[in-house]
């Protein structure tokens, strides 16, 4: 039996490309070139819309442990990352053209995968489909998914940081360094004093911002708090900044071990190093506003922007109660859902719902009972999260050892020792998984 995957982000490629090596055919949907999401401008599959960061690296981490389990399971998107990866200290990010091309071409070359490239404006009414059109859903299938799940559905708006051209960025002022001297020295840092952050703060609350799409008007702006825009966590406090995205803690001048009032933070964007964007500068402010605002920054005085922050709406069902633990409809088990209309959030929680929907949706096809992870890998709990989490508040979650079984007893030591131990707890499940079980 054959496997359609409707949408190329992410989420649909890793579900098209795990369902096609256990054997089954599947055909993978897509829109693009024909046809744009408002935050969409590559042809590639798997574009990467916000930052090219897939977040740390470290096991101990959330999303390090996660992204590890993609790894020894044989995850695409991580195969792609790793062979695509920029400097970026404790963070593995990705130069995002390389990323997608590498990972159109896996999808076009696989021959167990043909590739419609044509709007899907509905649901196929039989079959095996795993749908991962992502936040950005045309309407007409939005309103198909939204009937399919009683009405359903909420939204939030995701934002983007602008991206500068390294070569307009005044290195007599900004120097290179990493938090705490953490990895190589591969952030770009623009130190500022208490004058100049106060200055620069008042330009940032005052600024302009744009006017929503037409799609976006009458929704309210309902920021999802991991991507909040920079201006609006500004209005929250004079020195929320200085304990978020311009933290100054762990950061001297390598030269003179000078420690400053603020610092803004510049990662790399491509392995040449000519494209860096500004760290936690998701932003919703029109573009000359931008221009004006973020060149107060010492050492983008004459930036210049590659590309200019977006905001863009995305959109989310409420999954407890309408999807299983294999990312299937309950009430419809050859129907899965994958990406963050499921209710993870980020690119790696997106890839990983992704692989777990492709790879059941391809032993449905072969006849064979789901595979349920456990929740003690990072990818398990984050299914059960999706399926099981409370229907009264539901919200997009990362990573995070929150959501992981707690161990049969309390561990001392603290938080370190603690996630040291659900790290090498699920690293043991994921390889003997690997060893074991028929996926």
């Amino acid at each position: 039996m054959k496997i359609t995957v409707l949408g190329a982000g992410l989420a649909g490629c890793e579900a098209a490309w795990q369902a096609a090596k256990r054997g089954v055919e599947v055909t993978l949907c897509e829109m693009k070139p024909e046809k744009k999401s408002p935050a969409h401008s590559y042809n590639g599959y798997a574009e990467l819309v916000c930052s090219n960061s897939l977040r740390g690296s470290d096991v101990t981490q959330g999303v390090g442990l996660l992204k590890e389990e993609m790894r020894r399971l044989g995850s695409l998107v991580m195969e792609a990352a790793d062979a695509t990866a920029v400097a970026a200290g404790g963070c593995l990010a990705v130069d995002r053209y390389a990323f997608s091309d590498y990972i159109t071409n896996k999808i076009k070359e696989c021959p167990l995968i043909t590739v419609v490239e044509k709007e899907v404006t509905s649901i196929p009414d039989d079959g095996i489909c795993v749908v991962a059109t992502g936040p950005l859903t045309a309407d007409a299938l939005a309103k198909r998914i939204a009937e399919l799940i009683g009405g359903k559905k909420l939204s939030f708006f995701d934002a983007a940081a602008p991206i500068v051209d390294f070569s307009t960025v005044d290195m007599s002022k900004a120097f290179f360094a990493s938090r705490y001297d953490k990895g190589t020295p591969d952030y770009i840092n623009c130190p500022m004093t208490e004058d100049e952050y106060k200055a620069f703060y008042n330009a940032l609350i005052t600024a302009e911002e744009a006017k929503l799409h037409d799609f976006e008007e009458g929704e309210g702006l309902k920021v999802f708090e991991g991507c909040m825009p920079v201006e609006v966590m500004a209005k929250r406090g004079e020195d929320t900044l200085r304990f978020g995205p311009m933290k100054p803690v762990g950061i001297h001048h390598p030269e003179t071990g000078e420690g400053y009032y603020a610092v803004v933070q510049l990662r790399r964007e491509n392995e040449e190093g000519t494209m860096f964007n500004i760290v936690g500068f998701q932003t919703h402010l029109t573009f000359p506003e931008q221009r004006r605002v973020f060149r107060m920054i010492p050492g983008l005085e004459n930036a210049d922007f590659l590309r200019y922050g977006v905001m863009h709406r995305n959109t989310f069902i409420e999954s407890p109660g309408i999807l299983d633990r294999d990312y299937s409809m309950i009430n419809r088990p050859t129907l899965y859902f994958a990406g963050q209309m499921t209710g993870v959030e980020g690119y790696v929680e997106s890839a990983a719902s992704g692989f777990v929907a492709g790879l059941n949706a391809a032993r449905r096809a072969l006849e064979k009972d789901p595979y349920i992870f456990p929740d003690t890998m990072m990818i398990g709990a984050m299914a059960k999260y999706v399926s099981v989490g409370s229907e009264a508040d539901f919200q997009p979650m990362n990573a995070n050892f929150g959501l992981v079984a707690r161990p049969p007893e309390k561990i001392k030591g603290g938080k370190k020792v603690r996630y040291q131990y659900y790290a090498e707890r699920a690293l043991a499940d994921t390889d003997r998984i690997c060893k074991e079980e028929e996926l």
